[in-house]
């Protein structure tokens, strides 16, 4: 398992949930001298873009993600993106988060599976963040927010050799691979199976620095080349034409990352079958493991360190991620209860008092060093986020 792998997870889910919410709140919102109170403009999205990006991308969250650590508990990250989901006036109920989640990990698991190499795990995360720059282009202090964050990407990352970014590779589809939602996009593009599985590609272009497939060369004792031999392949194979690029600005060449929601089409998901057996695996959702919850409070003190200026009696808009209402109540009906992750609720409210005692809590930690028997790894990222 891989210590850097938590930065590429989070910022490539959190790259496609906001392709998600951006393509919805188009879909939803009214020209604003048409719009009632209760009815989104595009005001409104780019608000709620604006501070999702914003409290994403804040400094001393970003500080604590990028310190090498293992990976939360599927049900620890799915509390972050709720939070992170409603860090502005947008409200989701929990049908739409689920199903929301599902699509987030459901596009990522497709796009690590599709990288030619392990390195371009990075290439993915730089196609997400180009386009979060897009969404915030006209709010230059955000942009400094995702910019500061390219660069300590670019200046943890590159240096990494291939084998590194074998070992994130596996620690990322480790995490996904008990994961088969069935999402309408991947489906009717036939990149995805009944069963949730998805169908890799036997053509298409090598990795890059490799040679198509179908010449054996064959070498002496001394390192001469003696014999060649073809062979015929099953697959039809192309070079690259270049290196996607791994700085600040240029083109990534890979398009894995890039905004499926771009063309509008509506998106479903559905349980798969596999998915459905297991729930009776997944009792534990249903009384939370003392564990677990300990490592939300970890998560709760990280995420308690952002401030988010919310007006006074603002309640906010409420988002819906199926097409009808009647569908988001069936949905929240029909998902096993075990299948549906629970928030528990932890309190760090932003009373001065209280931020003091946070504040103790945060100087006793020894992140780099836990101590020995400590179920609270990763107890921080979530109060970050409660502050926010």
């Amino acid at each position: 398992m891989s210590a850097r792998t938590l930065p590429l997870l989070f910022l490539n889910l959190g790259g496609e949930m906001l392709y998600i919410l951006d393509q919805r709140l188009r879909a939803q919102s009214i020209p604003g001298e048409k719009a009632r109170k209760d009815e989104w403009t595009d005001v409104d999205r780019k608000r709620v873009m604006n501070d999702i990006i914003s409290t994403m991308f804040n400094r001393k969250f970003m500080e604590e993600l990028f310190k090498p650590q293992d990976l939360y508990s599927k049900k620890a990250l799915r509390t972050v993106y709720d939070r992170l989901a409603h860090a502005s006036i947008m409200r989701l109920n929990q049908a739409s988060m689920d199903k929301l989640y599902d699509l987030m990990t459901m596009a990522f698991k497709y796009q690590v599976l599709l990288c030619p190499r392990p390195r371009d795990v990075l290439l993915v995360t730089f196609n997400h963040l180009d386009a979060i720059k897009d969404f915030i282009s006209d709010s230059p202090g955000i942009l400094n927010q995702v910019d500061e964050t390219f660069r300590r990407l670019i200046e943890t990352y590159n240096p990494l050799s291939d084998g590194e970014f074998q070992l994130i590779r596996q620690t990322l589809l480790i995490f996904f691979q008990d994961m088969h939602i069935r999402v309408s996009i991947f489906l009717k593009d036939k990149v995805q199976n009944s069963n949730g599985r998805f169908v890799l590609p036997i053509s298409g272009p090598v990795p890059w620095g490799t040679e198509v497939p179908g010449l054996i060369r064959i070498f002496n004792h001394k390192g001469v080349e003696v014999k060649r031999a073809e062979f015929s392949t099953a697959g039809n194979y192309v070079t690259p034409q270049r290196e996607g690029s791994f700085e600040l600005y240029g083109d990534r060449v890979l398009k894995l990352g890039t905004n499926m929601y771009s063309v509008t089409r509506p998106v479903e998901t559905h349980m798969s079958g596999s998915s459905k057996n297991l729930a009776s695996q997944a009792k534990e959702n249903i009384a939370p493991n003392p564990l677990a919850k300990e490592e939300l409070n970890f998560l709760a003190r990280l995420l308690g360190g952002l401030d988010i200026q919310k007006p006074a009696g603002d309640s906010g808009f409420r988002l819906n991620l199926f097409t009808t209402d009647e569908e988001e109540e069936h949905a929240a009906q029909t998902r096993p209860e075990e299948l549906s992750y629970k928030v528990i609720n932890i309190e760090a409210t932003q009373e001065p008092a209280r931020r003091a005692e946070l504040s103790r809590i945060l100087g006793e930690l020894d992140v780099a060093e836990p101590r020995p028997g400590s179920a609270g790894k990763g107890e921080d990222l979530l109060a970050l986020m409660d502050g926010l």
